[in-house]
């Protein structure tokens, strides 16, 4: 009964006055209350709409919901997001790499994994576009075996060759991704690349945003994400060869090696 007289109330408002209202009722009521009235906001909304804008607006608002979960997730993990623990990506990366190899991580972000593919005795380089990030990585990772350093990786090539290549969700971000993988096989000679790339057949929701007009992306700085069959011809036109394929957490995990290797 009280949701209905609430729904009823707040319909008769004036758009700007009932924003307004909300915002009050978040800052004084608990919990249950402002979820409860904000679904009632919510679905007063979407009954007023024709089911391809009520979609588009339950989209983008589910957009905001996510990043918003994705921040709170970082401080519920004191700083680090929480994917890490819960998909453990970094150890499929981790097992298919042998102490004493050399591995350059392109797109090292903080340095995570790096750190962790050094500490089990790999010479490991990690590289990044961002110096923030390379002065996160250097003050957080600290080992003989890492180094890092800023670059380009579309435009400066380390001057050594290396046993493995990561690129863990680092294609995506790119344009000319073949003639990127063909550079650098051709620069650094790697038996073997390892790239971690997202799906965009994670979700019924991605093609339907897609369609609506509505951003589909997990990352709008993204040039694609991948179907299978769009991934494999893409490394194929490079000249690899795929040698195991994993479909995990909407993401593609891959280890390939240079055609004819």
């Amino acid at each position: 009964m009280i949701k209905k007289i609430m729904s009823s109330i707040l319909s008769l408002l004036p758009s700007d006055l009932r924003k307004r209202l909300i915002l009050e009722l978040g800052r004084t009521l608990a919990d249950d209350p402002v979820r409860e009235t904000m679904e009632i906001m919510v679905r007063d909304r979407v009954q007023q709409l024709q089911p391809a804008e009520a979609l588009r607006f339950l989209f983008r608002l589910d957009a905001v919901f996510y990043g918003l979960q994705g921040h709170q997730a970082v401080r519920y993990d004191q700083g680090v997001h929480t994917k890490y623990r819960h998909t453990r990506y970094h150890d499929f990366f981790v097992a298919r790499v042998h102490p004493g190899q050399k591995a350059i991580d392109i797109g090292c972000g903080d340095g995570f994994m790096a750190f962790r593919l050094a500490e089990k005795g790999v010479i490991v380089v990690g590289m990044d576009i961002s110096q923030d990030n390379i002065d996160k990585a250097k003050l957080k990772h600290v080992h003989p075996n890492l180094t890092f350093r800023q670059g380009n990786a579309l435009q400066e090539f380390v001057a050594a060759t290396f046993d493995v290549v990561v690129l863990s969700n680092v294609l995506e971000h790119l344009q000319g991704r073949v003639d990127f993988l063909r550079a650098v096989v051709s620069r650094y000679q790697p038996m073997l690349l390892l790239i971690r790339v997202p799906l965009f057949e994670r979700d019924w929701r991605v093609p339907l945003k897609q369609e609506l007009g509505v951003e589909w992306r997990l990352d709008r700085t993204h040039e694609i994400e991948y179907t299978q069959e769009t991934f494999t011809e893409e490394v194929q036109a490079a000249g690899l060869v795929i040698r195991h394929l994993e479909v995990r957490w909407g993401e593609l995990w891959v280890a390939l090696v240079r055609g004819g290797d």
